[in-house]
């Protein structure tokens, strides 16, 4: 496989536009919208039980949702409670630990945590008694490797360098540092208010305190943002020299999300000037050395992610690009989404509805899926073409006892038009995302999505550019 840097990419803005529309993002297949009530706590309980009979010592992720901030992001599309009263958060932190006793009491085989990830919501809007506890709880019930990769998401707005030391003692590796754009006219219409001095403070005190990774969040596609504006933050950010920068396209869906209703249409960019903005934003990140990892996410060569593309061993999750391929992933707190072997549970999405789950005994499902033959084959198939840009026909058809070229004839096919365009090169033996293709990768992966093609409603899901 070809691990490509930003510069190598070829953005051609007639294709984009053409093939521009709305998709997954594909963190999971099936995607969340074919998550059903049927996925009760009782398949979760099955999941795990079918797991600890056929791999036990399988490693584990873990995830932890805090929904809280004490301000509200006109763009945020986050499950999320705005509210400055910090007492909610401590009865918060007692129920999660609440879910995490039942969960891990049911979890045999003594496996190993290899990532842990809070995010949010602010993680950080806890106070450090209830991070301390939460930490706690954890550490208490599950068994962590000992170079565990242990992650946190900051806004730079809420916290110090003694916060960021803290949370370092805590055994924080890996941070995780909103931007979005540091221009001032920009921050105003999106309701966030920071400095470049305040950013720079976080990313500092993560590195003389130990973190080994710091990942940055930019959006392009905001409103007010111009190219000129959002040269300037580039530079700016580039300057500080993150480990992974993670650069996402504005998607303004305010009919799923009430905050993008306070944003000013007339105040987004154009079509063109979006697109300006992102080959400006490759062009740059390319020149500065960075590699393009795969949707939206970008990383310095000796970073984790791109040793573990090099490697083939990229994985892709609901918290994006992850480097331990084989974890499942157990899930705490609202609206948390795990992954246990062919299932994925979704926890309700209110605080009352959590409360009422865990005062009952049980745990707080609302909804999931359960993988069938199929639909097992076309997660790998998606995977791969997430994260290493290509498919082997012959291996993927040996692992799966399947003729691969004649089980995905149909998907096979309609690529044709991808390939006349040169997005994709696809012989009898393989398929790899060219370079002029690798920035439309959804559009790629959506034609192995056997849902959409069953009369999906795309209307629901971003913008692919």
């Amino acid at each position: 496989m070809v691990v490509a840097a930003a510069a190598d990419f070829v953005l051609d803005t007639v294709l984009m536009k053409k093939y521009d529309g709305f998709g997954p993002r594909y963190t999971s297949y099936p995607t969340a919208d074919r998550f059903h009530a049927g996925v009760t706590a009782e398949k979760y309980i099955d999941a795990i039980h079918a797991r600890n009979q056929e791999r036990p010592a399988a490693p584990l992720s873990l995830y932890v949702h805090v929904p809280f901030c004490s301000t509200i992001c006109y763009y945020c599309a986050c499950n999320k409670v705005i509210t400055k009263d910090h007492g909610r958060s401590a009865r918060y932190i007692k129920y999660v630990g609440r879910e995490i006793e039942i969960v891990s009491g049911l979890v045999e085989g003594g496996p190993k945590v290899e990532q842990l990830h809070w995010g949010g919501g602010t993680p950080t809007f806890l106070a450090r008694n209830e991070m301390s506890e939460l930490t706690g709880m954890l550490r208490g019930h599950f068994a962590f490797a000992p170079d565990a990769e242990i992650s946190i998401e900051v806004d730079p707005r809420k916290v110090s360098a003694d916060t960021i030391e803290f949370l370092g003692r805590l055994g924080f590796n890996r941070i995780s540092v909103g931007i979005q754009d540091f221009d001032p006219a920009v921050q105003q219409a999106v309701n966030r208010i920071q400095t470049e001095a305040e950013t720079m403070t976080v990313i500092d005190a993560a590195r003389a305190n130990g973190f080994v990774s710091v990942n940055v969040d930019l959006i392009y596609g905001l409103p007010r943002q111009s190219v000129g504006g959002f040269s300037t933050t580039l530079d700016k950010v580039i300057a500080a020299a993150p480990d992974r920068i993670a650069l996402y396209s504005y998607a303004h869906v305010p009919h799923l999300f009430k905050p993008q209703r306070r944003i000013d249409v007339d105040a987004l960019p154009a079509p063109e000037t979006k697109l300006a903005t992102l080959a400006l934003a490759i062009e740059k990140l390319g020149a500065a050395g960075y590699l393009y990892i795969g949707m939206d996410h970008f990383a310095k060569p000796g970073d984790e992610l791109a040793v573990a593309q090099a490697k083939k061993k990229l994985h892709r999750n609901f918290q994006g690009y992850s480097t331990k391929p084989d974890c499942d992933m157990l899930a705490f707190g609202v609206s948390a989404i795990g992954k246990v072997g062919a299932a994925y549970v979704a926890n309700v999405k209110t605080l009352d509805e959590y409360y009422a789950k865990l005062d009952a005994g049980v745990l707080p499902v609302m909804r999931g899926v359960e993988l069938d033959a199929d639909d097992l084959i076309r997660r790998d198939v998606i995977q791969k073409l997430m994260c290493s840009f290509e498919l082997e026909f012959g291996a993927l058809g040996a692992q799966y006892g399947i003729a691969f070229a004649d089980y995905f004839a149909p998907d096979l096919a309609s690529l044709a038009p991808l390939a006349a365009d040169g997005l994709v090169a696809l012989t009898d033996h393989d398929l790899k995302v060219t370079m002029r293709g690798r920035l439309l990768l959804r559009t790629v992966a959506m034609h192995f999505d056997r849902y959409l093609r069953e009369a999906q409603q795309k209307a629901q899901y971003s913008r692919v550019i």
